[in-house]
This record gives C-alpha cells, structure tokens and sequence, in this order.
C-alpha cells in the first residue's frame, strides 16, 4: 500500500506563491480546464505520510496515460491501457501492477472529467486564492480520494493530495507545469518498460 500512495501521490500537488484574494472556481470551469489538458508535463515534490520527500518529473497524456519519473532512486510510475505499473529499482521482483479504475488517478485521466456528476465531489472550497475539490469514485469509494488545489486568473491545478483506504495522505506539489507537448506512446508503455528491464 504505501507505494501505490508513491504512485498516487506523484501525481498532484504544489508549493506556490498566490495571490491574497481570488474567486472561488466553479466546478464546471474545473472540469472544462481538466478535459482541456490532453498533453502536459511538470516537475513533481512529493511528500509521503511517513514525512519523507521525493522529487521528479511527471508527463500525462489524457486519456488514461500517465508517466512518474522519481530523480533519488530512479522508481518509475507508469499509467497506460487501464494498468498502473511501480517499477521499483531496490526490487528484482516484476513491477507491482493495479487496475487504474481503482485508484484515484483514474478521475484525473479519464476521457471525460465531470465533477458534477452525483456523488463524485465530497468537498468543494475556497481558502483565500485557492479552490480545493476533493473527489471520488461514486461508485467505489473505497477506492480512497483525491483533493485537487486550483489558483484562478488563469485557471491552474497547483497541488493533489491522495488520501488510500488507511486514510494514509500523499501530496504532489506541481511546478512549472507546461500543458501541450508531443509526447509518444512508448513513454508510457508498461510492456516495454518491463522488455527493456530483462
């Protein structure tokens, strides 16, 4: 469990300098800057529940493909064909795989993202410049949730933080988060980052 909250965690969260007051953001301008994000790529802080901190980089290309490269101890993350992948360099054992509808990364990478749909956002805010939506699988809350951290003017995700079944948290600090990009299949691919690994 507690690397799939690396995995998860590498994903959304950020240290950022805002302004003192801003709107709050509406769900559907959430949603609609979300969908319109199909390539993008940042680098990552993460820090885990135990307090320790990794950094990398990240690459996502919507739907459903996603690419955490960890700089410490070169772990790779990689979400591609409904899989997730850990690929852990201190094991000799083949990389841990989980159904990504099972973990909350799924609402971020799905084709399209509605966070009006019933049931799926459990907390919507505003503190100060920020809006924080936290979500969650409707169907399968068990699954855990993620609690997305957006500026406005432009809208941007600055952060996520994970929370598992345990309740353990995971945050992901994005910086210098760059949408578009041309990105090739193979940077995500789970096979063949196994093939190269033989």
């Amino acid at each position: 469990m507690k690397q799939i909250r690396i995995l998860l965690a590498a994903v959304f969260t950020l240290a950022f300098a805002l302004p003192a007051m801003a709107e709050k953001l509406s769900l559907n301008a959430i949603s609609a800057y979300l969908n319109g994000i199909k390539t993008a790529s940042a680098d990552f802080t993460q820090v885990n529940s135990d307090g320790s901190i990794a950094t990398g980089k990240l690459y996502l290309k919507r739907p459903g493909q996603a690419r955490f490269q960890y700089n410490s101890d070169k772990t790779l993350v990689l979400a591609t064909a409904n899989r997730v992948a850990i690929f852990d360099p201190k094991s000799n054992q083949p990389p841990e795989q989980y159904p990504l509808k099972k973990t909350p990364l799924n609402l971020i990478l799905a084709s399209n993202i509605d966070l009006s749909r019933n049931k799926m956002v459990t907390s919507y805010s505003s503190d100060g410049p920020k809006t924080l939506v936290t979500a969650q699988d409707p169907e399968h809350p068990e699954y855990g949730s993620i609690q997305l951290v957006f500026t406005a003017k432009p809208v941007e995700l600055r952060q996520w933080v994970i929370t598992d079944q345990a309740g353990a948290k995971t945050t992901t600090i994005l910086n210098n988060l760059q949408k578009g990009g041309d990105y090739p299949t193979s940077l995500f691919s789970i096979d063949l980052q196994i093939a190269q690994e033989r």
